[in-house]
């Protein structure tokens, strides 16, 4: 079951402001990204289930965080389908996260007091994921919709939906201060935060340096 209350969870992503998202077939590699990120201030993680034998990777990782990233919430991305949903939410998952909004998802979630973020391409998939009881919506592909003004304008008339964008958000000064004035909750950042070289050389300080600026930048 999740480490934390739906409310906590929430909030953890609230402070922290930006969710990097990750996946490697390597479980080591995937510990060594998460506790960079966590030695660079990340509190919230989100772990893709892109790969055969995700779940096993997983499994694995929720247990190294949570001996050795106490203050994280960890949750599964890439959830397409109430099964797998609920298979991740027995192994602890503390938050899931789709591409796409999964509407048999939201009461499994709901039940088991687990946050769910659907991806959103519209007002109208953001509204039914708040009926569902989704408190953070997704806005995905956030760069194809829109971006930042897609979102200032939604929040407009939304004044209280809370919304995680992913998708075109980049680890730069000037691309993240614009999602924070568009009124984000969070951001999710995956790829262009885990450069294939630095990965390759093994420079975790870098990863930790790099989420250490973000933050000071989405803020």
């Amino acid at each position: 079951m999740a480490k934390f209350k739906k409310i906590d969870t929430i909030n953890i992503i609230r402070r922290t402001g930006i969710v990097p998202v990750f996946y490697n077939k390597d479980v080591e590699i995937t510990k060594k990204v998460v506790k960079a990120c966590y030695d660079g201030g990340i509190r919230a993680f989100e772990f893709t289930n892109r790969g055969d034998g995700a779940y096993k990777v997983f499994e694995q990782l929720i247990a190294f965080v949570r001996a050795e990233c106490p203050e994280m919430v960890l949750g599964a991305g890439t959830m397409l389908d109430a099964p797998t949903a609920a298979q991740y939410i027995q192994m602890g998952a503390d938050f899931l996260v789709s591409p796409c909004l999964v509407e048999e998802i939201a009461p499994l979630a709901n039940k088991r007091g687990v946050p769910y973020s659907p991806g959103c391409g519209s007002v109208s998939e953001m509204v039914r994921g708040m009926e569902l009881g989704c408190d953070l919506v997704k806005v995905f592909p956030a760069g194809n919709v829109g971006g930042p003004s897609f979102v200032k304008n939604v929040l407009g008339p939304l004044p209280w939906a809370m919304v995680m964008a992913t998708g075109a958000v980049e680890p730069s000064e000037e691309n993240l201060s614009a999602w924070a004035k568009s009124g984000v909750t969070a951001v999710g950042m995956g790829s262009k935060l885990f450069p294939k070289e630095v990965i390759a050389a093994g420079d975790w300080a870098a990863i930790s340096a790099l989420c250490a600026k973000c933050l000071a930048w989405f803020r």
